[in-house]
């Protein structure tokens, strides 16, 4: 080679590995992450849940690969299927893989979503016919109230339209989970919005839940809203394919998210009597609501309604 490409050489060896020790291998670790892959809008698992380390070049798409089996699309910027379940048509029409990071879908690529440590990730394998985006969901609680989304924490905001004290069990629940609670409604703040339904419904975020899950992603109905105030109000839960498949008696309640455009999710702890929003207040934990994206709870003490039910439902 001669003395000078040896001297190249080592000059470019020695350029490689303080590339590697300054970070631009693998990258500065920032913590663990948790992984969840499910299926039926949360329905069933597809894997056990995992907790993974990662470091500042893992992306969404890389924690999903080096812990599943996985196939993509589109460059690899698409995941077609996990674990054998590939997308395509189903009976309730086209079901694909769906992310969420503490609980917000994503506007970007599992390969362009950077981690910073702390994030739930969950991955849904669901029908989408029904409701082509559903921006916020539940099952990821304490998230996104906790650590934010996108990568900011944002303020968190509790808006009482109803009983104080019911208003009180819910702030309780957030200091419990470690969240920490701004004053007033700051902007940009994640809303929980908590009282009767027809107190919310005028809520210009909330208030989607009242056009169908198209408009709001949230799965469940309220009859008697809106500009209908004769008929009693009855909270309908709704099946996959958006239709009412049962509907719960006066005091259900009802903890659902959603999303409006590019604002902060707003979530709703609510029911048509203030028994209905005492039973969704005193159930918002992780043992209520994981890995679902809404539910209902008929009474106070009877069993949760994961949201949707499932596709025919009667």
């Amino acid at each position: 080679m001669g003395r000078a490409g040896t001297a190249v050489a080592i000059g470019l060896l020695t350029a490689a590995l303080a590339a590697a020790g300054c970070g631009l291998g693998a990258g500065e670790e920032l913590g663990e992450v948790s992984l969840t892959v499910t299926r039926d809008y949360g329905a069933d698992p597809v894997l056990e849940p995992i907790s993974d380390e990662v470091t500042e070049s893992d992306s969404v798409m890389r924690v999903l690969d080096r812990n599943a089996s996985i196939s993509t699309r589109f460059g690899g910027g698409f995941v077609q299927s996990i674990e054998g379940l590939e997308g395509g048509q189903g009976p309730v029409g086209p079901r694909d893989w769906i992310f969420y990071v503490n609980g917000v879908e994503s506007t970007v690529g599992a390969a362009d979503y950077p981690l910073r440590g702390g994030e739930a990730i969950w991955w849904d394998f669901r029908s989408w016919g029904a409701a082509m985006r559903v921006p916020a969901v539940v099952g990821s609680w304490p998230q996104p109230f906790l650590d934010g989304y996108d990568g900011r924490r944002r303020p968190v905001a509790v808006e009482c339209l109803g009983d104080a004290e019911v208003c009180a069990t819910v702030r309780g629940k957030l200091d419990q989970a470690g969240v920490r609670q701004a004053e007033g409604a700051p902007e940009q703040a994640i809303r929980i919005l908590v009282g009767p339904w027809r107190s919310l419904a005028t809520d210009p975020v909330a208030g989607r839940i009242d056009d169908g899950p198209q408009a709001s992603g949230v799965f469940a109905h309220f009859s008697g809203s809106g500009l209908d105030r004769k008929t009693p109000c009855a909270l309908q839960a709704l099946d996959e394919a958006g239709r009412v498949a049962r509907r719960f008696g006066p005091d259900a309640g009802l903890v659902a998210a959603t999303r409006r455009y590019d604002a902060p999710p707003a979530w709703v702890v609510t029911g048509c009597r203030p028994a209905g929003v005492r039973a969704a207040a005193e159930r918002l934990d992780a043992a209520n609501l994981r890995d679902r994206y809404a539910v209902a709870f008929p009474g106070v003490l009877t069993a949760p309604v994961p949201l949707p039910l499932p596709g025919g439902g009667g």
